[in-house]
């Protein structure tokens, strides 16, 4: 029987774990110490010593690696099957991921080969009674539910920009094995693959989010929220209304069929509100609102609400930022 009571999968990019991993590792560990064991850790690709040297710096005490140059991008029907693999064969209790793109495809694959439930997109984890009790968003997020896990084998993915991320301590001592599964073939097979190079601050892992709506009346206007984003140094985003009419990319949608987002700070600039974008955004720290609508929807969440003409106030605000960092 191993001694292993949590397992995390680590996503990286290169030989780098995510921050969002890096806060899947904070929360495994504190679970672990309270279920008296240790944290287990998957990586997958290239360059995963390294890798597994972070996640062991991260809080894991044994990091398993599979180091295969073509599983370098992500195949999640092969990485499902060595991750249940790898579950079957230390028999962990808790099994943590990302709720990003990645994790989501994954984490579900892996609880339906098990054969075990998942609870998706946790914003608080803990140890009751001997077993993982899981907080997570229901009903469009109009209220948390608790639910408590009786399996053997109990499942999670963490909404990113939750929990703290692991302070690195490059003294810890813990092991990087390399893991052979018994299979590692894939269905898919990658023919290009590109790496985002545009600078841009990504969603997922920003401190900062500038979002914009129909308020802002045509796309052209859009460069009012660059220039916020810009000024205060965060990421770009926009409501589902104006990525179906085509005036940014699909990448900066926020809300239930876009990402969602947890930055200690979010503008929400000419947006009204409507429950399927509060969904991807409502747990933000400060929200702050600009709609020229006093009863906009948006100011029922919003920490902050300004009513006005957002092409006043909206360059004056980033004028306000820029002076700010000027001085």
């Amino acid at each position: 029987m191993s001694d292993i009571k949590v397992v995390v999968f680590g996503q990286k990019r290169g030989s780098e774990l995510l921050g969002a991993t890096r806060e899947a590792f904070n929360i495994g560990r504190q679970l672990a110490d309270k279920l008296g064991g240790q944290l287990g850790a998957l990586v997958i690709g290239s360059n995963t010593a390294d890798a597994g040297k972070q996640a062991i710096a991260a809080g894991a005490d044994v990091c398993f690696t599979v180091e295969d140059e073509s599983l370098e991008q992500f195949k999640d029907d092969a990485y499902a099957t060595i991750f249940a693999e790898l579950i079957k064969s230390k028999s962990p209790q808790v099994v943590l991921g990302v709720a990003n793109f990645y994790g989501k495809a994954l984490v579900g694959r892996v609880a339906g080969i098990l054969g075990y439930s998942l609870a998706s997109d946790c914003i608080g984890l803990d140890i009751v009674d001997g077993n993982l009790a899981a907080t997570r968003p229901a009903y469009g997020g109009k209220v948390h539910q608790t639910v408590k896990f009786k399996s053997d084998i109990q499942i999670a993915t963490i909404r990113p920009k939750i929990f703290a991320e692991a302070t690195p301590d490059d003294s810890r001592q813990g092991t990087v094995e390399a893991f052979s599964p018994a299979s590692r073939e894939s269905k898919l097979q990658v023919e290009t693959g590109k790496v985002e190079t545009s600078g841009e601050i990504s969603l997922a892992e920003a401190d900062i989010v500038v979002a914009g709506g129909r308020g802002l009346k045509e796309p052209e206007n859009f460069k009012h929220i660059r220039d916020l984003a810009d000024a205060v140094g965060g990421a770009v985003g926009a409501s589902r209304a104006v990525v179906d009419a085509g005036w940014i990319p699909y990448k900066h949608q926020v809300g239930q069929t876009g990402r969602t987002v947890n930055p200690k700070l979010y503008f929400a600039i000419g947006i009204s509100g409507a429950i399927q974008h509060l969904v991807g955004m409502q747990s933000s720290g400060t929200i702050v609102a600009v709609n020229r609508d006093a009863d906009a929807p948006i100011f029922n969440v919003a920490t902050y609400g300004i009513v006005g003409d957002l092409f006043e106030i909206v360059p004056a605000l980033t004028e306000k930022f820029r002076s700010e960092l000027r001085n």
